[in-house]
């Protein structure tokens, strides 16, 4: 999608029911694995979030049994996606981009949007560490390209939100923004798992929340150091964090009536 859009409907409540998934690394053989979910999903949100790594190896046919799964909220909810670093492993990522908003999923990239009251904007993100320990533009080129990479992410972070109106805002990336949700993975990976330069717009902004995946092994929620509320909803922190119920979280955003 290019540019803002704007959701039409109604809904006769005074809070929207944002639903939150990551990582669901959809194979070829993930056949029925995600569809309970999907339902429940459908039957209790009123909108979705997916977090990246939608597929597992990027390939057309792992997305098509992610769209056989997501019929229940296809046909139901509004479905905002982010790719993550997973869809870009076979080189297939716009094929996989055109596939996904064929079939009616919104995918974002810089994009903002408002869905009942509530203004949406994602992007990918990248890596690039956090705080001190952030890595810098500085010697080999190949490093000036990592980190560049990361601030083009931010760039169109900051777009996207610029973009919103007033109101609550939520944000939807694949990259963590901040290094609380990705402890507990080993301090090696943190260049890899996301990067302080994605909290900095997200600070310039009054930020409802954030939802990100991507670290498996990280902490399920922290907060930036504004105060903005970060959720991990990878499926692997997700199943660790409630056990006792399905893969997904839902945060209740009051919206004016």
């Amino acid at each position: 999608m290019n540019g803002s859009t704007r959701w039409t409907g109604s809904i006769a409540k005074n809070v929207v029911r944002v639903a939150a998934i990551g990582d669901v690394h959809c194979k070829r053989d993930s056949k029925r694995v995600l569809r309970p979910v999907f339902e429940q999903i459908a039957d209790e949100a009123d909108i979705l979030l997916v977090c990246g790594d939608i597929t597992h190896l990027g390939l057309p046919e792992e997305a098509r049994v992610f769209l056989e799964q997501a019929v229940p909220v296809l046909n139901k909810i509004p479905v905002l996606c982010v790719l993550g670093n997973h869809d870009f492993e076979s080189g297939k990522q716009n094929a996989l981009w055109k596939q996904l908003s064929g079939a009616g999923l919104i995918m974002m990239d810089g994009d903002n949007l408002e869905i009942y009251g509530v203004g949406f904007t994602g992007v990918k993100g990248f890596g690039g560490g956090f705080g001190r320990m952030a890595v810098y533009p500085w010697g080999e080129q190949v490093v000036k390209d990592f980190v560049k990479e990361v601030e083009i992410e931010a760039e169109k972070l900051e777009t996207g939100l610029s973009k919103l109106d007033p109101g609550p805002r939520i944000v939807v990336m694949h990259y963590a923004p901040i290094r609380d949700t990705v402890a507990g993975e080993p301090p090696e990976l943190f260049p890899f798992l996301g990067s302080s330069r994605l909290e900095e717009p997200l600070n310039r902004f009054a930020v409802t929340a954030v939802f990100h995946g991507h670290s498996h092994e990280g902490y399920f929620e922290g907060k930036t150091s504004a105060n903005v509320p970060v959720y991990n909803v990878s499926v692997a922190v997700l199943k660790q964090r409630f056990p006792e119920r399905a893969p997904f979280f839902m945060l209740e955003v009051p919206v004016k009536s």
